[in-house]
């Protein structure tokens, strides 16, 4: 089994935890306790691997950087959400994404942003496209959706970002032996194409 952490972070009532409990569960619940910190633990089979996958859901308050920081290295991966029907949380994702970079001290972080609640499209503060480009500038995945009304859609963010992460976690390729298959390949074109006679 491959281990998965990721970490999930906002403002409050973005729809954290929801989203949580409705991949893990796939029932929605509408409210909860902001003051705890709870870790969610599953397996999934992803691309014929057995995947045992952890998500954290941390109390963000802003006095906590020391926590947030530890739970950062702690995550291989990040779901960072905002709700469409409030500015000030969309606002503040570049400021997580940075902080998830400085602490990882990478630009190449497994992270998927997800607009919630486009159930409540009276109400909406932040397009889609301003969305889409957040995420494009930030380097990360991108979805729109409303926890409370698409199950298949929290299931497919997910799913994104722990697939990001595992791309991440396989070997890439010896480089050295890479260029000598390479070679070896092209030599072997070469004699042959130098045999052939026209």
């Amino acid at each position: 089994m491959v281990p998965v952490k990721l970490l999930i972070l906002g403002a409050q009532n973005t729809g954290k935890t929801a989203l949580c409990v409705r991949f893990i569960t796939k029932r929605f619940i509408g409210e909860y306790d902001h003051k705890k910190e709870v870790t969610y633990r599953c397996s999934r089979v992803m691309d014929q691997e057995s995947v045992d996958l952890e998500i954290l859901d941390i109390a963000c308050k802003e006095s906590c950087v020391a926590s947030l920081e530890s739970s950062i290295r702690w995550a291989d991966g990040f779901l960072l959400l905002y709700s469409i029907t409030q500015r000030i949380s969309f606002l503040e994702v570049p400021q997580l994404k940075k902080l998830i970079e400085q602490t990882k001290q990478s630009l190449v972080v497994p992270t998927v942003l997800v607009a919630n609640k486009a159930d409540l499209e009276i109400g909406r503060e932040v397009t889609t496209e301003e969305g889409q480009r957040l995420a494009k500038d930030l380097r990360c995945g991108f979805r729109e959706l409303s926890v409370a009304e698409a199950v298949l859609a929290v299931e497919a963010a997910v799913l994104q970002l722990i697939r990001l992460v595992l791309d991440q976690q396989r070997p890439l390729p010896d480089r050295r032996s890479y260029m000598l298959t390479v070679r070896h390949a092209l030599t072997k074109k070469l004699t042959r194409s130098k045999t052939m006679q026209w």
